[in-house]
């Protein structure tokens, strides 16, 4: 046998960067991206293969406090991924201080008794170089990394030097994926988490948690004019005052939304996209665990 595989945990605070390493790592976008901490709710995986190698990353949500049966999943699902992989992929941003919720990753992956790698995302942002300097000083007296790479997934600056480092722990074995393959997400789950991301990125900083997205339909049809995707998915929120902010006036927001989404679903899914958006009241969603069932996210 001469082909390697690899699997390997993302781990890390919100909002360091992780979903944007790992669509930089693949090449694609298989995880959904905002500036707003928490996006990444469940675990997703990404497939990287260069030629005999194939390396495997599980992106998890940023560890946190949890307040919800919701957030209690996020963070039971950064335990399951850091159990059974080959590799533990810590990531941070270029900064000396290292957080309370950094040092209890660190810990897990310690325990675990994995090689760990540290990724010093967003370099790009940096003005003093010596920060860098500075940062990798202060981590390598918390830790024996197995590497210490700076990148950034924005200018893909480090990323070569990464994938060549966490391919040193590539075993031999067949290869879990196709050579093609990107994600093990469904077609459903990529066109729920587009519509989310772009929430997102246009409503207020507390409303966005409070949202859940559900695919009802999902189907090809076709016209005179060529195959059409026919989506329809239902928002939920907790409050009747956040259903009349994603709406928006006369619609506005919601339109606004959906357009993106659609216009996003037709480059992933190579097709037009016939998107149809309704919002619905669901109160404390987060904490129903039949609902939180229904959407993927089980806790048992």
């Amino acid at each position: 046998m001469d082909t390697v595989s690899a699997f390997i945990a993302i781990v890390g605070r919100p909002n360091v960067g992780k979903s944007s390493l790992l669509n930089a790592l693949v090449g694609k976008k298989v995880a959904i991206v905002s500036d707003k901490p928490q996006t990444t709710r469940t675990r997703i995986m990404g497939v990287v293969t260069r030629d005999k190698m194939q390396l495997v990353f599980l992106d998890t949500p940023g560890n946190h406090k949890p307040r919800t049966r919701l957030g209690d999943f996020m963070v039971r699902s950064i335990g399951e991924a850091v159990s059974g992989v080959d590799v533990g992929l810590l990531v941070t941003e270029p900064r000396t201080a290292i957080r309370e919720e950094e040092q209890a990753l660190l810990t897990q992956l310690k325990q675990k008794k994995l090689p760990i790698i540290l990724a010093i995302n967003k370099i790009d942002t940096l003005t003093d170089k010596t920060q860098l300097l500075a940062c990798i000083a202060a981590w390598k007296e918390q830790a024996d990394f197995a590497a210490i790479v700076p990148v950034s997934a924005v200018t893909g600056d480090g990323l070569e030097e990464l994938l060549a480092e966490l391919g040193r722990f590539a075993f031999e074995s067949p290869h879990f994926f196709p050579a093609d393959a990107t994600s093990d997400q469904t077609e459903q789950t990529i066109a729920a988490e587009v519509i989310r991301e772009k929430m997102l990125q246009l409503l207020r900083q507390e409303i966005p948690h409070g949202i859940a997205v559900s695919i009802e339909r999902m189907g090809e049809r076709e016209t005179d004019k060529g195959t059409i995707l026919d989506i329809d998915a239902y928002i939920y929120c907790e409050r009747d005052s956040h259903k009349g902010m994603v709406i928006g006036k006369k619609g506005a927001m919601l339109k606004d939304i959906a357009s993106r989404a659609r216009t996003e679903l037709e480059e992933l899914f190579d097709t037009k996209v016939n998107l149809q958006c309704w919002v619905k009241v669901k109160e404390d969603w987060r904490n129903r665990q039949g609902f939180l069932s229904g959407l993927g996210y089980k806790l048992d």
